[in-house]
């Protein structure tokens, strides 16, 4: 028993036994007993469309460093003449795409439309430095830029031309200023022809 400690015997490792892979026909993926239909299915179609506008990351310096929060402004309509523009601010992005959608159907105003789904005459507005002319153009269309396009196209307007008289590029402001230009045809009575 007069083995020497200090020999190393190298030791092989012990194969390794993976067990046998089942491979399912490719055809019965979808198949298969008992499944529940997916939940894209089930999910009706919501009453109005949204569009976010303006999307900002805001920062706050704090004692501890910084704090980041996001600001959006979306645009919702149902396209058949009810738009409204909102504004959400969270410290995630979906709770501020849900407080600004809250706040754009509490502030929904009703388009006063024609029959080609156009408005009755021009008018023009100006909201902060923002200003905006909205006109018809029969058969030419949505005639018009950034996020004045925007509440247009959610509105359900077809064929109207928009030209931002104010060199803004704040598309926050730009869309506030088109929704108080057609809250302007609120008066306006048109006429069946």
């Amino acid at each position: 028993m007069d083995e020497d400690i200090n020999t190393i015997v190298p030791v092989e490792p012990a194969p390794t036994v993976s067990a046998p892979r089942i491979r399912e026909n490719r055809g019965d993926r979808g198949k298969r007993q008992g499944r529940r239909p997916s939940r894209r299915d089930t999910r009706a179609k919501p009453e109005f469309d949204q569009k976010i506008v303006s999307l900002r990351r805001v920062t706050r310096v704090m004692a501890g460093g910084r704090r980041f929060s996001f600001s959006i402004a979306l645009v919702a309509g149902n396209r058949k003449g009810m738009v409204g523009v909102g504004q959400g601010k969270a410290s995630d992005t979906p709770i501020a795409i849900e407080k600004a959608f809250r706040d754009a159907r509490k502030n929904m105003i009703t388009v006063n439309v024609t029959k080609e789904m156009s408005i009755p005459h021009e008018v023009e507005a100006k909201f902060g430095a923002s200003r905006v002319k909205i006109m018809p153009a029969r058969g030419k269309g949505i005639l018009a830029g950034s996020s004045v396009r925007t509440v247009l196209e959610l509105a359900g307007l077809r064929e109207v031309g928009a030209k931002l008289l104010s060199r803004s590029k704040n598309s926050a402001n730009n869309a506030y200023v088109t929704i108080k230009a057609l809250k302007k045809l609120e008066t306006t009575k048109i006429k069946d022809r």
